[in-house]
């Protein structure tokens, strides 16, 4: 995609549907190969009108909740899965209606809603998050395997007793990361889980997996998964929500005043606390097109953005070229878990939506913001 950062919006993020569908046909290639099926985690990217081109390669969605869930049966179609660490009553009445996978995150919670479920109208497979007890990533907030993870049944905690109606077995591990994390992580879930294997029909193997990304061993991925089909004799899915939109999409800013305190600061239209949160939580530095490293390039500013929060900063970077007010920047790989994250926190207005198509730059603008997203938020 050829962009020209001057003809959208300030800010604003542009979804790269070149990439997006160069990324698509990995999977779909994946998928073929390996005979499992990959749904978009709604989680990571549920920028629904991007969903006619990715159903064109995709299973189904991933879900977390009600509103994923809908958004995926209405604007997807294919199969709607979903997990959540806890489910409402009147969540899974309403869910009932709306999935074809169900995963619960405990056994107590099984046995609260389980004859809801199997009073549903449609049928509905059920499954049970696990926990194998083995980390692979190596950031706190994002291991759900870490010692006191809410997330999955251990299995100490894992119960016998109660298997009937269940028919799958669902793990999330990994964040990020290549196959060969996979690789060590499936010997550690056989060996607390396989012996339920027999039982059940489907396995989902979560996210994390980084498929399309340059370095991703695709060929070691595809063996593993046809290996554990043939021993088990399940079927497999994985849910990935960054490897769709990865590398899919950029987000343009515009520098609104330079500021000196110690070093030279530029105030963007933009907020790393209302627009990419993940700046300030993993933590990263997104990258950003012309700029280097503090002090590779000839003159360096801190970013800042637009709110009130004192830690609301992007990074340092260096420009060839002084940076004035007006000047657009454009943050690279801005898709995935970048558009699902947004707030209106201290009134700061949410970024236009665009699409942006081949070597001419065809740009359509999706959709933008104002005062009355903001304020129907709050009452």
């Amino acid at each position: 995609m050829n962009i020209d950062p001057y003809r959208v919006p300030s800010p604003c993020f542009v979804l790269d549907a070149d990439a997006l569908e160069r990324n698509l046909a990995i999977l779909a290639d994946v998928q073929q190969r390996a005979g499992c099926k990959i749904l978009l985690a709604l989680k990571g990217f549920a920028m629904w009108r991007a969903f006619p081109l990715i159903r064109r390669h995709l299973s189904g969605t991933a879900a977390s909740g009600v509103h994923e869930a809908r958004l995926g049966a209405e604007a997807f179609g294919g199969e709607v899965h979903v997990y959540s660490p806890a489910y409402r009553d009147v969540e899974v009445d309403e869910l009932t209606g709306i999935v074809d996978h169900m995963v619960f995150n405990s056994f107590s919670q099984w046995e609260r809603h389980r004859e809801r479920v199997q009073r549903a109208k449609r049928p509905i497979q059920c499954g049970m998050r696990v926990n194998p007890e083995h980390s692979e990533v190596k950031v706190a907030l994002y291991d759900p395997c870490a010692p006191g993870s809410r997330l999955g049944v251990t299995e100490a905690a894992f119960r016998r007793d109660l298997l009937d109606g269940l028919s799958g077995l669902h793990m999330h591990t990994l964040c990020e990361l290549n196959a060969d994390a996979l690789e060590r992580t499936l010997p550690a879930f056989e060996k607390h889980f396989g012996g339920f294997l027999p039982s059940m029909s489907w396995v989902n193997l979560g996210g994390g997996h980084h498929v399309t990304r340059p370095d991703y061993d695709i060929e070691r991925l595809i063996r593993i998964i046809q290996d554990f089909r043939e021993r088990w004799h399940v079927d497999v899915y994985l849910e990935p929500g960054e490897a769709i939109a990865l590398n899919a999409g950029v987000f343009v800013a515009t520098v609104l005043d330079i500021v000196h305190n110690h070093m030279d600061i530029a105030i963007l239209d933009a907020s790393a606390s209302t627009h990419m949160p993940d700046v300030l939580e993993m933590p990263y530095r997104p990258a950003i097109v012309g700029a280097g490293m503090p002090g590779e390039l000839a003159h360096t500013y801190r970013l800042g953005g637009v709110s009130c929060l004192a830690g609301d900063v992007i990074g340092d970077y260096s420009f060839a070229e002084p940076l004035r007010p007006g000047r657009r920047l454009v943050f690279l790989d801005m898709a995935h878990y970048t558009m699902v994250k947004t707030t209106t926190f201290n009134g700061v207005p949410l970024p236009a939506i665009a699409i942006g198509r081949g070597e001419e730059g065809a740009i359509e603008i999706v959709r933008q913001f104002g005062y009355d997203d903001y304020k129907t938020r709050l009452s």
